[in-house]
């Protein structure tokens, strides 16, 4: 994780700073895809059979599904901003000949 934060500060060269905030989001998404999961626990399905009505069920037995599924809500976020990132990433390059943030804050100084 601080790997990509580093380079979302550090690193003066936009791809650079593209390519750490992938790598943050994509260790934030791993982080709260383990903190979601238990060790020999099941996924929340009931099966509608004979006897499934007398069971008893103990939530504890379940892995809750609502961080896999809003981890995976976040990777179509990340995928959609990091494409919506470099479309900019070119417009910038067409536009400036040059992806380093020194030199574009410079020219748009002129």
């Amino acid at each position: 994780m601080m790997i990509g934060f580093y380079a979302m500060i550090g690193k003066r060269n936009l791809v650079k700073k593209l390519i750490g905030m992938n790598i943050f989001q994509t260790s934030i998404i791993l982080f709260f895809i383990s903190t979601g999961s238990k060790k020999g626990a099941t996924i929340p399905i009931v099966a509608d059979g004979h006897g499934a009505v007398h069971q008893t069920i103990e939530a504890i037995q379940y892995v809750n599904p609502l961080p896999h599924v809003l981890m995976l809500t976040a990777i179509v976020v990340m995928v959609s901003t990091f494409g919506v990132a470099l479309a900019l990433l070119l417009m910038i390059y067409r536009r400036y000949q040059t992806l380093e943030e020194d030199k574009i804050l410079s020219l748009r100084k002129k």
